[in-house]
């Protein structure tokens, strides 16, 4: 009996600690319809800046309190939602997710750039020189105490300001009637502001309460928070008394599993992956959410063309020849990873850009897809491909299974909890045996040697072999993305983003479509996994976990989810620009941390990407024939010259970069003297068709302008 009172105590303690993040982290997206990711990392910095005031500083504790709490979290919460959150309107919730994982991410990088990661930073609890208080058998902390009493106070507290003040009711009432709300003469951006700095406030409550527990780590206390989730969703993110509940399930879910799990290296990661599987099941429990019906957005993708799929992909193998022709070893080996783990943005493609369907845990099917190539491709067999092909794949299909009954954010979410929990117990599991019919085995608890692949008695352990075969298959499984677009299936998968409440009423099979493409979304990235695997030589679990994957989402997100290029933009970004970054420029390349971050924030403002951005930049070129084969002509004399080493890398790649621009510019200029000369050339958008022949630059610009998608102008089928 004393040791479960002992262990009720701990799960009610962190259960506070859950209740007061969870209830900031509803009143943000009550108010904004904002599902703030980055809610625990803003009670990371909370802590950090804490323990610089008190604990470095030496200020006095309430000091050090009211300035980090009263000041700054709020202060901070307001800057977000004047700077960023408004300007979500009209956007998906991919985009806006993609926004509050920027945060983390950029909170995270700023975090390491002002207190270095590899210094010990202890905090004491509070009142820890004082003797517990005894409860009958068993004794209670004062910080537990403080913990449980600022629950309480928190709850109180935001009871009385929903219920019983004007500004609370403004809030719900926000919610509800944005447009209603200003007639009453209350002023929802104020509200909203409000929110913000109320949600931050008890974001960095509950950062400061958890951090004397845990080591003060900038991404494991981000996502230690992320346990408060689950308690959120109890709630349905609306209802506060039954996140507060939740709350207290979770908590004691942890407190009791410290205390009777039973010692096994099995169960060894369970305590730890406790609430993300309560996550997980609270998710699959909610009741059905209505079928989504139709939301305008602001973002657009174009449908391929095969003229432009082949162009990309002959340019893909081009460059990876070039490529592995013109680098060294240790840079073939720094850049090598940007075509196979682009195979795995790739596959985000069609699942984010053409379903509409939202997946966290693609690095997660790539990690078991290298884990089938390191187990099944000895010697390098290729075979193994098709395996890590098909069990990522239908390990996609099982997670989608009971998943895909949801959407948007809880979709989001379940698939997070899955990577989650493959991070913290499954992917450190020992050798299992299954009944004894079979072994399952993933990381045997610790790395993995993954052998080069060998294709038709070809050894492809060189890097610049490796850099040329990754090439080839980006290529080849960047046209199957386009064929998929262009298919019937892949027309129902944009009819199924558009609204999947019409695709129901027209007959469609939305379980039956979801599950086909998460299994193909999983599948490819499974190939992309075990690819990365033979270039890495030997894969541990830390290659493959759920912080390593958001700047992979929310990368191929900002270059544009819904175009092919935006899986080259996501790889080239962060594996290639950032990598030269640090090389050129040392002495600030410790700021690079925060550019993905930083990136992902401009999706608020072009949620369209920046692969549209890029294309409509080059659109002169693109529709010129003689200014493509002149730009491939130059490229291919630079070619020659380098490998006659006549120029050097460094001249060569700046002329790689220089020539495309140059002859967009050039055929830009050519072609405004004729369009001059004839009569009405240059007409407004509205008369074109009529005063001169209608092209497909001028169908590309009115789709860009309405900001309606494909399905809207041309139908379903």
């Amino acid at each position: 009996m004393d040791k479960f009172l002992t262990f009720t105590i701990v799960g009610l303690s962190t259960a506070a600690i859950y209740s007061v993040i969870a209830s900031g982290l509803v009143l943000t997206y009550t108010t904004t319809g904002v599902f703030n990711f980055a809610h625990g990392a803003a009670g990371m910095l909370a802590a950090f800046c804490y323990w610089q005031f008190h604990f470095d500083w030496g200020w006095p504790t309430p000091l050090a309190l009211a300035m980090v709490l009263l000041v700054l979290a709020p202060l901070f919460g307001v800057l977000l939602e004047m700077v960023i959150m408004r300007n979500l309107e009209g956007t998906s919730e991919t985009t806006r997710l993609v926004v509050s994982i920027s945060l983390l991410v950029a909170m995270i990088g700023l975090s390491v750039l002002i207190w270095k990661p590899d210094e010990s930073r202890p905090m004491a609890r509070f009142f820890q020189s004082s003797a517990p208080i005894s409860v009958g058998p068993t004794t209670i902390t004062w910080h537990q105490m403080v913990t449980l009493l600022t629950a309480v106070a928190v709850a109180l507290g935001l009871w009385l300001v929903l219920t019983r003040m004007r500004v609370g009711i403004a809030m719900r009432a926000a919610v509800d009637d944005r447009n209603l709300t200003m007639l009453t003469g209350a002023r929802p951006r104020r509200v909203q502001m409000l929110a913000w700095a109320i949600g931050t406030a008890l974001a960095g409550i509950g950062g400061i309460l958890i951090a004397p527990g845990l080591v003060l780590d900038a991404s494991s206390l981000s996502l230690v928070i992320v346990s408060a989730y689950a308690a959120a969703i109890f709630g349905r993110l609306r209802s506060l008394p039954m996140t507060f509940v939740g709350a207290v399930v979770v908590g004691c879910a942890e407190g009791y599993l410290q205390g009777y799990l039973p010692q096994s290296p099995f169960l060894t990661g369970l305590r730890t992956a406790a609430s993300v599987l309560i996550l997980f099941v609270v998710l699959l429990v909610l009741p059905n959410p209505r079928l989504r019906g139709r939301i305008r957005s602001r973002e657009f993708f174009p449908a391929p063309t095969w003229s432009g799929a082949l162009g990309f992909a002959a340019a893909m193998v081009a460059g990876g020849v070039i490529l592995a022709t013109t680098l060294s070893r240790p840079d073939l080996i720094t850049y090598g990873q940007v075509f196979s783990l682009g195979i795995v943005a790739l596959s985000l493609v069609p699942l984010i850009g053409f379903a509409g369907q939202v997946s966290l845990c693609q690095l997660s099917f790539a990690g078991i897809g290298a884990v089938v190539m390191a187990h099944l491709g000895s010697g390098g067999n290729p075979l193994a491909l098709l395996w890590a092909a098909l069990i990522a794949g239908g390990v996609g299909a099982l997670v989608a299974l009971p998943a895909l009954r949801l959407s948007g954010i809880y979709l989001a979410l379940a698939t997070a909890s899955f990577a989650i929990v493959l991070d913290r117990w499954l992917f450190l599991l020992p050798r299992l045996s299954v009944f004894g019919l079979f072994e399952v085995s993933t990381f045997n608890q610790g790395s993995l040697s993954v052998d080069s692949l060998t294709i038709f008695g070809m050894s492809f352990a060189d890097p610049g072999r490796q850099m040329i075969l990754m090439s080839v298959l980006f290529a080849l499984a960047a046209l199957l993305v386009v064929w998929v677009r262009r298919s019937a299936f892949g027309r129902i998968l944009v009819a199924m983003k558009d609204s999947e409440a019409a695709c129901a009423t027209l007959g469609i099979d939305l379980l039956g479509t979801k599950l086909a493409v998460f299994a193909l979304s999983a599948a490819l990235a499974g190939v992309g996994g075990a690819l990365y695997a033979t270039q890495l030589g030997s894969i541990s679990p830390g290659n493959f976990d759920f912080v390593t994957g958001l700047p992979v989402f929310m990368m191929t997100v900002v270059g544009g989810v819904g175009m092919v290029g935006a899986a080259l933009f996501c790889t080239v970004s962060l594996y290639a620009v950032l990598p030269l970054y640090s090389a050129l420029l040392p002495s600030i390349a410790r700021y690079a941390v925060v550019l993905p971050g930083v990136a992902g924030l401009s999706l608020a403002r072009n949620p369209g990407g920046a692969v549209q951005d890029i294309r409509e930049g080059f659109l002169p070129l693109r529709t010129s024939r003689a200014g493509i084969g002149a730009t491939v002509a130059t490229v291919a004399v630079l070619y020659l010259l380098r490998m006659l080493d006549v120029l050097g890398n460094w001249p060569f790649a700046v002329l790689l970069i220089v020539v495309p621009m140059a002859a967009n510019a050039v055929v830009q200029g050519l072609s405004r003297p004729e369009k001059a000369e004839e009569p009405g050339a240059d007409v407004p958008l509205e008369w074109r068709g009529i005063v001169r022949p209608w092209t497909e630059a001028d169908r590309i610009e009115l789709d860009r302008v309405l900001g309606v998608n494909e399905v809207e102008i041309h139908g379903a089928t």
